[in-house]
């Protein structure tokens, strides 16, 4: 028995929805440990498309538990949205088979209107965050003035800790010529939908302490990417969280060697939503073509995805920082049609060769990418699921990114649908 960490390997996209719906099938417990509701991911299922967006992706397999950890930041709007979403699709969602930590920080609506303002204000140095509060809502857990879900129980002490955060966010607000928020409005707001709230309410490493007891198969859910961990991301391009593997410990409150495989899911070229650096950036008709090949919309914006050949030196790096043991490698057949495609293996900075990217902005934007080309395979590899079958040159490229991010491919993924995925060696 094993209990797996899915991350994203680049900068969230990757295909992390499809792979851990896939991989949930082993599994009896999904759990989110960062992030908010952003994140989302795309699944198709018999037909069907759910758009997850702060639910666990085990929510649509019947008999799984899907847990939101302490480190997810959880707008309560969005989440009690997003239930009667998945329900009216036929997905049975209960107390029994969603777990909210009681622990977990809100997002509020200043929170919301402070990330719209922040943003407005940034101009061409906008960070390009989804506008949601997810990073104002990371800066009150921090500065220890957040409202979590269990201040929710008590009105008494709802009205202490709003009292508390108001103080802070209507100085703020004031300063900046902005209406102050009505503390009773928002206590009444909350007191409201409370109840629907706290009945998926507990303390969640207690109930994952019993989980691993009972020998449960635990799949661990990342959101964004690594290179949009707050620490070792392409900062200040980044999200306000840790999306490390190692954070999937502290955003449950499980013990680290709760771990036991990573899992990182690579996309076959390179995507990127937002500002911020991107060394293979395509601006031309290539990026153009891998774009709408590949479908690259946000699941949460619907943002066009800025496109890329494939960076080695950026995935080679966040499996050493996350400490990757497997790749699932996604969106192959998105590369079919290309009669070249290009590999980044080393970037040249100031007329040096180097072999990762520095934490420098200034350097960052500065690194120019050197490429190893591929003839490329001109055929399908839709729905192909055996590695043997797939055509000799999209054999020679897949062997040659695994051999230069120095990781074993544990699975590919030729299409979006679940079935169709050549699996290599399976995390469990």
């Amino acid at each position: 028995m094993r209990n797996v960490v899915v991350v994203g390997s680049q900068w969230g996209d990757e295909g992390k929805g499809k792979i851990v719906d896939w991989l949930s099938s082993e599994a009896d417990v999904v759990v989110r440990f960062q992030g908010g509701h952003n994140a989302g991911h795309t699944l198709v299922i018999d037909g069907v498309t759910y758009k997850l967006r702060l639910l666990p992706s085990g929510i649509v397999r019947k008999n799984k538990i899907s847990i939101i950890g302490n480190g997810v930041v959880v707008d309560p709007w969005a989440f009690l949205d997003e239930i009667s979403e998945i329900k009216s699709k036929g997905v049975n969602v209960n107390n029994k088979n969603l777990v909210l930590s009681e622990s977990a920080n809100l997002i509020l609506p200043y929170h919301r209107e402070m990330d719209e303002i922040r943003e407005d204000a940034a101009g061409k140095a906008k960070i390009g965050t989804t506008r949601r509060g997810i990073g104002p809502a990371y800066e009150d857990k921090v500065g220890r003035r957040s409202i979590r879900v269990m201040d929710l129980v008590s009105e008494k002490n709802l009205d202490h800790r709003l009292e508390t955060v108001l103080t802070h966010h209507n100085a703020i607000r004031k300063g900046l010529g902005k209406k102050i928020f009505d503390k009773e409005k928002l206590k009444k707001d909350l007191l409201k939908i409370a109840p629907e709230i706290l009945k998926y309410s507990q303390p969640v490493w207690k109930l994952l302490d019993d989980l691993k007891s009972k020998k449960k198969k635990i799949l661990f859910e990342g959101a964004q990417g690594i290179l949009l961990d707050v620490d070792h991301g392409t900062y200040p391009f980044v999200t306000s969280s840790n999306t490390v593997a190692s954070a999937a410990a502290t955003g449950t409150g499980c013990g680290v060697d709760t771990i036991n495989y990573v899992l990182g899911i690579t996309k076959a070229y390179t995507t990127r939503v937002g500002s911020g650096p991107f060394p293979t950036e395509l601006t031309e008709e290539t990026g153009e073509l891998l774009g709408k090949r590949g479908n690259e919309f946000g699941t949460v914006t619907s943002r066009k995805r800025r496109c890329g050949w494939f960076d080695g030196v950026l995935v080679r790096q966040t499996i050493k920082i996350s400490g990757i043991n497997g790749i699932a490698l996604t969106k192959l057949d998105v590369l079919d049609e290309f009669p070249e495609i290009k590999m980044c293996v080393a970037y040249e900075l100031n007329g040096k060769k180097i072999d990762y990217l520095p934490s420098s902005f200034e350097d960052q934007l500065k690194v120019k990418p050197i490429y190893k080309r591929f003839e490329g395979w001109n055929q399908s590899t839709k729905g192909i699921k055996d590695f043997g079958k797939l055509p000799d040159n999209a054999k020679k490229y897949v062997t040659s990114l695994e051999n230069f991010v120095e990781t074993k491919i544990s699975s590919i993924s030729t299409s979006p649908e679940r079935e169709d995925t050549i699996l290599i060696e399976s995390p469990f």
